[in-house]
């Protein structure tokens, strides 16, 4: 019986291009409807308010959100789920996002991007205190 000739390295990168890979298709690579996956769904009590102080800002990793405090003590908060790829943000330097899968940095106190592939903000949440605590989330 002859020898099986191998494929070559066109084949292989061919059939590999035209198979389904399952979940990874376009869709995981932008943004759809509603709220991020990971990101709260009703309000949720992150913290103290006194764990954000003026000018800073503080990543909630469990629920998925940031928040931020302006100078004049308002909050803003965001869901840290990637807006590129719908990656959970891990890390966050002073008031920058950074997200662990392809690198996209976002600004906490405002949600816009500052270095892509991300070219979407991220979604900002409703923030509220309440007897001295951070909620976020909607209905806040």
């Amino acid at each position: 019986m002859p020898a099986r000739p191998s494929p070559s390295r066109r084949t292989v990168l061919r059939g590999a291009a035209l198979a389904p890979v399952a979940g990874l298709g376009l869709a995981a690579c932008s943004p759809g409807g509603g709220a991020p996956a990971g990101a709260p769904t009703a309000p949720v009590e992150l913290g103290a308010e006194t764990e954000v102080t003026k000018g800073s800002a503080r990543l909630y990793r469990d629920h998925n959100v940031v928040v931020s405090r302006a100078e004049d003590g308002s909050l803003k908060a965001y869901s840290t789920i990637c807006t590129h790829a719908a990656c959970p943000i891990n890390k966050l330097e002073g008031t920058k996002l950074v997200c662990p899968c392809h690198g996209s940095e976002f600004d906490a106190t405002t949600g816009e991007v500052l270095h892509a592939p991300a070219t979407v903000p991220l979604s900002e949440l409703p923030v509220r205190t309440e007897n001295g605590r951070i909620v976020a989330g909607p209905g806040a």
